[in-house]
């Protein structure tokens, strides 16, 4: 899988690709995961087309490929990111940062202060991945608050952002 990563937003009709992309980059892990776990982390095309309304989607392409997402969700706290995964064959090609920078980007475009993820101890990339981009551990997430499967919370301070954020004004 060769040629250059581009980020743009998600679209509908892109569900199918973003519900495969999530399958595919979690699958990897599917063993780690409680079958409840598994589910919440790879829902079907209907729950990602339902999202469109709930925040921000990205995809990242390569020759017009879907080959990575993102998506959030503002709350009144933070900019709460979740469903980051990207293509085994595409990773290790920056596809995971391009889309993070563009959370970023938006985060610092809407006013967010503080950015909010929550992940697992077996994605060690990901994890080392948003430590490099600024993200400082957090709790632990404990396995009966999240289907069986413990974790990790992880935040980011955006420089520059004084205001809480701009959800509901």
């Amino acid at each position: 899988m060769s040629g250059e990563v581009e980020i743009r937003r998600a679209v509908p009709g892109d569900e199918q690709a973003i519900a495969d992309v999530l399958l595919a980059g979690f699958s990897v892990f599917r063993s780690e995961y409680t079958p409840q776990a598994f589910a919440v982390v790879t829902p079907g095309a209907d729950e990602i087309a339902g999202r469109f309304s709930g925040g921000a989607m990205w995809v990242a392409e390569i020759a017009g490929e879907i080959v990575g997402t993102a998506s959030v969700l503002p709350e009144p706290e933070w900019l709460y990111i979740r469903s980051v995964a990207v293509l085994p064959a595409a990773q290790g090609k920056g596809v995971g940062r391009l889309l993070m920078n563009a959370i970023e980007k938006y985060a610092l475009e809407n006013g967010f202060a503080r950015m909010f993820l929550y992940t697992t101890y077996f994605s060690t990339g990901a994890i080392g991945m948003y430590e490099k981009l600024g993200f400082k551990r957090g709790r632990d997430t404990t396995a009966e608050e999240w289907y069986g499967t413990p974790g990790l919370a992880m935040d980011k301070i955006l420089q520059g952002n004084t205001k809480q954020n701009v959800v509901g004004s």
